[in-house]
């Protein structure tokens, strides 16, 4: 019997390495698209992952999982972005699995370290998959995928952030700062905002 999805704060996994791929699988195959791009994610995530047994860790060159955020405040007004320091684009809190199945976990740690914001909590269940490419860096780095599966993470009243050094800077905006042209936000980015918003106002109302 599956458990109903809740909030969660950041915990310990014990899981051997063939469990925690098997718990990432799972987290992706249980989730329910509500849009083609999601459902076409999702498809490739899965064949993807059948062929690198080792999806989870950063050593598999061709791509990788990765946990991203939404990451909204205590009235689910804001959203938090960040000036990424190695791309210089306003993006979401998120990083490498690094070989955790909890893809929640990575969720919420990343957003975590990215934002300084003491007591987040994230949503049990992934509200997006995206699969973009990360262009090449080094030829340690070459050109590969990251494997997003996204969160709603929920900050707590009064929340402040610090940020890290993988960001110039941080902002809160709301739903109606996502066309702003000055912040240039991706689709990817947008389409999670808004999911992020939708399912932020029901759970926290």
């Amino acid at each position: 019997m599956t458990a109903e999805p809740r909030w969660r704060e950041a915990e310990d996994s014990i899981l051997s390495a063939d469990d925690q791929l098997s718990e990432a699988l799972s987290i992706v195959r249980n989730f329910v698209p509500v849009e083609d791009i999601q459902a076409e994610a999702q498809r490739q995530v899965l064949e993807f992952a059948a062929h690198h047994p080792d999806v989870l860790h950063r050593s598999c060159l061709e791509g990788h999982f990765t946990g991203s955020s939404w990451v909204v405040d205590h009235g689910a007004s804001s959203g938090v972005i960040l000036l990424h320091s190695k791309v210089n684009r306003w993006l979401q809190p998120g990083g490498h699995a690094d070989g955790d199945g909890f893809l929640q976990m990575v969720a919420l740690r990343e957003a975590t370290e990215e934002t300084g914001i003491n007591g987040l909590k994230v949503w049990d269940e992934p509200i997006d998959i995206d699969v973009h490419v990360i262009e090449k860096r080094s030829l340690s780095e070459p050109a590969h995928l990251h494997l997003d599966v996204r969160y709603l993470v929920k900050a707590p009243k009064g929340a402040l952030f610090r940020g890290n050094h993988e960001s110039k800077a941080l902002r809160w905006i709301g739903q109606g700062d996502l066309e702003d042209s000055a912040l240039s936000l991706d689709e990817s980015t947008k389409r999670l905002a808004r999911r992020g918003f939708t399912i932020a106002e029901r759970l926290l109302a």
